[in-house]
């Protein structure tokens, strides 16, 4: 799916190229934009999220009753939170 949409991404950016050579400018900026959007997206995807840790983090952290199953290993997650900065852990269980 990540490929697909950097694909998706690139054919849209140079649409909107084509356009801009070819003086279409309302559909140059909405392909443009687009292709731009995704390809940044999914690419800087994996630098926002963070990964499943081994174990619990430092001090500081409260366990929180949130839990779920992460969808690329089928294990289970807990979160967990610091208070002072809103930074939030994911532990696998």
């Amino acid at each position: 799916m990540r490929q697909f949409l950097i694909v998706l991404g690139g054919v849209l950016l140079v649409a909107g190229l084509a356009c801009m050579a070819l003086g279409v400018f309302p559909p140059m900026f909405v392909l443009a934009f687009w292709g731009i959007a995704l390809v940044v997206g999914t690419v800087f995807e994996r630098v926002i999220y963070k990964p499943n840790l081994a174990q619990r983090p430092g001090p500081g952290y409260r366990r929180t009753t949130e839990r779920f199953i992460d969808d690329q290993t089928g294990e289970t997650v807990t979160v967990y939170l610091e208070p002072a900065t809103g930074e939030r852990a994911y532990v696998r269980d």
